[in-house]
């Protein structure tokens, strides 16, 4: 097989991929991460904002998913004050606001996607 057309893995912090999206899935995909980080593109939030935006995500689920796209460097974590009550603020960092155009395509993608299927729907209870 000619080498310039073997697939060269990608190597990020430490693990290895044999393609981008498996990277970049690995970054932000799963059910909330996407949405989390959509959620964060246009300002900072505190937890319970976040919680308000995105009703249907346990506190569990929306604290582990903070604390790895924090680990991952897609969001800075900032605390105020040293007694409670303390204030914590989440925000993009600028990995993560370089996700957003991805993020408004897919927003766009799935507009689409609903709108055809809202047309086809329509059709066919109109037969």
């Amino acid at each position: 097989m000619n080498q310039n057309l073997q697939k060269k893995p990608i190597v990020y912090e430490g693990k290895c991929f044999d393609c981008p999206i498996s990277m970049a899935m690995a970054l932000i995909g799963g059910k909330w991460k996407g949405v989390i980080l959509h959620y964060l593109k246009d300002n900072q939030k505190r937890f319970n904002e976040l919680k308000k935006d995105i009703p249907a995500i346990t506190e569990m689920t929306l604290s582990l998913q903070l604390k790895q796209l924090e680990q991952d460097g897609l969001i800075t974590r900032q605390v105020f004050g040293e007694k409670p009550p303390i204030k914590v603020v989440y925000a993009l960092t600028p990995k993560g606001r370089d996700v957003s155009p991805v993020l408004d395509a897919l927003c766009l993608w799935a507009k689409k996607i609903s709108e055809e299927n809202i047309s086809k729907e329509s059709m066919t209870q109109s037969v």
